[in-house]
C-alpha cells in the first residue's frame, strides 16, 4: 500500500423525507420524483462524486399489525424504484444539457447500494456509478426502542460502509415523542441506547469499526422529537413573530448540546428555517391555527427533525427544509463535503 491521499466528495447529501403515504395510495407516487429532484437542487452535477442518503418515516401506519407483523418489503422496493427513477431521470436531463454545451459528465448515473426498512423507518443509500467499485463492507444494524423498549415503531436504522479508506455511518432515528415534562429524558435515553446497542460485524481479515462512534464520519438524522421548553401560548406567539432566536434558546436539543452529556462531539448546522412540526397537511399553516376535531391535541411548533454529524473531514455546506406539504412535518435536508482517504495509485 502506498501513501494515503485525500479526495473530496463535493456532495454527500442526506435527506429526511417524512411521513409519506405508501407508494400505492393517496396520490403520493406523483410527489416522489419532485421530492428527489428538489434534493438534487439546481446546482450543476457534472464532475461531482455524489452520495445520497434518503430517510423516510412512517412509510406504513404505526398500527399493531405493522409493528408486530413482518416487514412489507414490497413497499420499500417501490420506494427504491421511485427514487432510482427520479435520480436518473434528472441525471439524464443534466447530461443532455451538458452535451449541448460540449462538456462531459463524469460518473454518469446513480446506483443503489443498500436500503433497510424497520416498520415505518426506511433508509436508502445511492451513489454515482463511478464510486460504487470503491465502496465495501456494507452493513446494517437496527435497534428497536419503541413499545416495551424494543419494538420498531421507534428506534434506529444504521447503515455503514467504507469508501476507499474512510468509514461512514448513517444513523436514521425516530426517538420518543411527547411534549410533557420528562419526555426529553426518554429521548436522551433513546440516543444513549442506540449508541450503546448498535453493533456492526467485524472482519477477521480487516480491522473495522464495530460501534457507531468508531467510524470516521457519522451522520445522525431523523425525527429526534426534541421540543421547545416554553409554554405553548408563548411558543406560538414567538412562531407568529418568527422570533427564531428566543425559540432556539429554549430548544431542548440545543440545551442538551450545551450540557455536553449525550451529544459530546456532535455538531449541528445553524438553524435558519421555521419549526418543522406540526403542520396541517397540504398547507403552510401550523396545526394549531385550525379548528381540529374535539379532543385532538394542537401541539406547539418545534424543530423535531434534525441532522447532526461528527468526524474529521466532514463539513456541512447546506442545512434547510423542503417545501413539500405531504405530512405534518417538513422534510429536512443537508449537504456535506467529505474528505476521504485514498491509497496512492488509485484513480481519483
Amino acid at each position: 500500500m502506498g501513501e494515503n491521499r485525500k479526495i473530496i466528495l463535493p456532495r454527500l447529501v442526506t435527506s429526511k423525507l417524512l411521513h409519506h403515504q405508501q407508494p400505492h395510495g393517496h396520490g403520493s407516487v406523483s410527489e416522489v420524483p419532485g421530492v428527489v429532484d428538489e434534493n438534487l437542487g439546481k446546482r450543476p452535477l457534472n464532475g461531482q462524486n455524489d452520495t445520497f442518503v434518503y430517510r423516510f418515516q412512517e412509510i406504513v401506519p404505526l398500527n399493531a399489525r405493522n409493528v408486530l407483523g413482518p416487514t412489507k418489503s414490497c413497499i420499500s422496493g417501490k420506494w427504491n424504484s421511485l427514487i432510482g427513477e427520479a435520480l436518473n431521470n434528472r441525471e439524464r436531463k443534466e447530461g443532455a444539457k451538458l452535451k449541448q454545451e460540449s462538456t462531459t459528465m463524469q460518473g454518469e448515473g446513480f446506483r443503489f447500494i443498500r436500503s433497510k426498512q424497520m416498520v415505518g423507518i426506511f433508509t436508502s443509500v445511492w451513489v454515482r456509478s463511478n464510486l460504487r467499485p470503491f465502496i465495501h463492507h456494507l452493513d446494517v444494524s437496527c435497534i428497536g426502542s419503541g413499545i416495551m423498549g424494543c419494538l420498531g415503531n421507534k428506534g434506529s436504522v444504521s447503515i455503514r460502509f467504507v469508501l476507499h479508506g474512510t468509514s461512514f455511518c448513517f444513523v436514521c432515528c425516530h426517538l420518543a415523542s411527547g411534549g410533557k415534562e420528562g419526555d426529553v429524558l426518554l429521548r436522551n435515553l433513546d440516543v444513549a441506547d442506540i449508541l450503546a446497542r448498535t453493533w456492526f460485524p467485524g472482519r477477521a481479515t480487516q480491522e473495522l469499526p464495530e460501534k457507531i462512534l468508531d467510524h470516521d464520519q457519522v451522520v445522525l438524522l431523523g425525527d429526534l422529537n426534541y421540543r421547545i421548553s416554553l409554554e405553548e401560548a408563548e411558543a406560538r406567539s414567538l412562531v407568529k413573530a418568527k422570533n427564531w432566536a428566543i425559540l432556539l434558546e429554549n430548544d431542548q436539543l440545543l440545551f442538551e448540546f450545551s450540557r455536553g452529556r449525550h451529544f459530546e462531539g456532535w455538531q449541528e448546522g445553524l438553524i435558519t428555517f421555521s419549526p418543522t412540526y406540526k403542520y396541517h397537511p397540504n398547507s403552510d399553516q401550523y396545526y394549531w391555527c385550525f379548528d381540529g376535531a374535539r379532543g385532538e391535541k394542537k401541539r406547539a411548533p418545534a424543530w423535531c427533525d434534525r441532522i447532526l454529524w461528527r468526524g474529521k473531514g466532514l463539513k456541512q455546506v447546506h442545512y434547510e427544509t423542503c417545501n413539500y406539504r405531504l405530512s405534518d412535518h417538513r422534510p429536512v435536508r443537508a449537504v456535506f463535503h467529505a474528505e476521504c482517504d485514498v491509497s496512492e495509485g488509485v484513480q481519483k
